[in-house]
C-alpha cells in the first residue's frame, strides 16, 4: 500500500434517496469519527428526490471542516443519449449511477471512492483510499456470498458461454475504488451497460453482473474486512455493509452488534431520535422501484 492522496482530498461518491438519507447520516458520521489522518473528505451525493430539509440536516450532522458535500440530482448524472438497462429486478435504477462517476468528480481526479449508502466505516477511510491500484481499473472485495462465477444461485450463470473459468472471482460493487484515468479511457461505463443489455436474462444482480463480466481479472482484491456483510460476526471489520434488511428496519435480523454501532453513529446526527420502521415500508420501497422502471424512460 502506498500513500498518494490527491492534494489532500479524498473524493467519495454516494447515491441515496429520501428513504435512505437516514443511512447517509450514519455513514458520514462513521467516516468522520474514524478519520484521523487529516485529508479533506469531498463527498458527492447523487440525490434521488432528497428533500432540502434532509440535505440541511445532513450538513448539520457532520463537521464542515472535514467535509464538503455536493448534491447532484440523479437526472444530471446520466449523460445525454445514455439509456439504462431495463432489468426485471426490484433494485432501484440508482444502482447504475456509479457507472457515471467520471461525470461527478472533478476532471483531474486520479482516484475516487464509491460507497453504497447502507454502510458504516469503522476504520480510517484514508487507509482504504490510499491503496495503490497499479494498473487495475478498480479495487473491490470478493463477494462473500457468491465468491466465484459458478455460484449456483447468484453468479454469472452463462460464464461458460462467455469464456470464463468457473473459479473466476466475483466481487461486490457496494465498495469500489476507481482508477479514474483507466476507467474513463476504457469507456467502461458504456461497456458495462452494453454487457447488461446483451445478457439481461442472466443479470440477476444487474450492475454486479456487468461489472464482473467486463472487469473480470482487472480488479485489485481488497481485504474482506473492507466490505464486511452485517450477516457476519467478526469482532473488528473495517466497514460493515448492511445488505438486505437495513438496521433501521424492525425486521433487521443480522448481527445486533453492528446494528448497535449504526445507532451509535446515528445518535450523533440530526436523526438521533429516529425510530425503526416496519416491514411494510420496505416492501413499499421495492414496489416503488419496480413502478419507476415501468414508468420512466432513460
Amino acid at each position: 500500500m502506498s500513500k498518494n492522496p490527491a492534494s489532500g482530498i479524498i473524493p467519495v461518491v454516494i447515491v441515496t434517496d429520501e428513504h435512505y438519507v437516514i443511512h447517509l447520516a450514519a455513514l458520514l458520521k462513521s467516516i468522520e469519527m474514524n478519520h484521523k489522518s487529516g485529508e479533506h473528505i469531498a463527498v458527492y451525493v447523487i440525490a434521488d428526490g432528497v428533500k432540502k430539509s434532509s440535505q440541511k440536516k445532513i450538513h448539520a450532522s457532520v463537521s464542515a471542516d472535514m467535509f464538503s458535500i455536493t448534491w447532484v440530482k440523479m437526472e444530471d448524472t446520466i449523460p445525454p443519449g445514455v439509456k439504462l438497462p431495463l432489468d426485471r429486478t426490484s433494485y432501484p435504477v440508482t444502482i447504475y449511477l456509479r457507472l457515471f462517476i467520471e461525470h461527478i468528480v472533478p476532471k483531474d481526479t486520479k482516484k475516487a471512492l464509491f460507497l453504497d449508502v447502507d454502510m458504516i466505516v469503522l476504520e480510517d477511510v484514508s487507509k482504504l483510499y490510499n491503496h495503490d491500484l497499479a494498473d487495475n481499473v478498480i479495487a473491490a472485495v470478493q463477494d462473500p456470498r457468491l465468491l466465484t462465477f459458478d455460484n449456483s444461485w447468484g453468479g454469472i450463470f452463462n460464464y461458460k458461454e462467455l469464456g470464463f473459468a468457473p473459479d473466476t472471482k466475483y466481487f461486490n460493487t457496494g465498495l469500489l475504488i476507481f482508477n479514474m484515468p483507466k476507467w474513463t479511457e476504457g469507456n467502461y461505463a458504456q461497456k458495462i451497460i452494453d454487457c447488461i443489455d446483451d445478457n439481461i436474462k442472466f443479470a440477476n444482480y444487474p450492475d454486479q453482473y456487468g461489472f464482473n463480466v467486463v472487469l473480470a481479472n482487472k480488479w485489485l482484491e481488497l481485504d474482506a474486512r473492507w466490505n464486511y456483510f452485517a450477516s457476519g460476526d467478526i469482532e473488528k471489520p473495517f466497514l460493515v455493509h448492511f445488505i438486505s434488511r437495513k438496521p433501521f428496519y424492525t425486521s433487521y435480523n443480522y448481527n445486533p452488534k453492528y446494528q448497535e454501532q449504526f445507532y451509535g453513529y446515528l445518535k450523533m446526527t440530526e436523526w438521533r431520535n429516529a425510530k425503526p420502521i416496519g416491514e411494510l415500508n420496505r416492501y413499499a420501497k421495492k414496489l416503488k422501484n419496480i413502478w419507476i422502471k415501468i414508468k420512466k424512460k432513460f
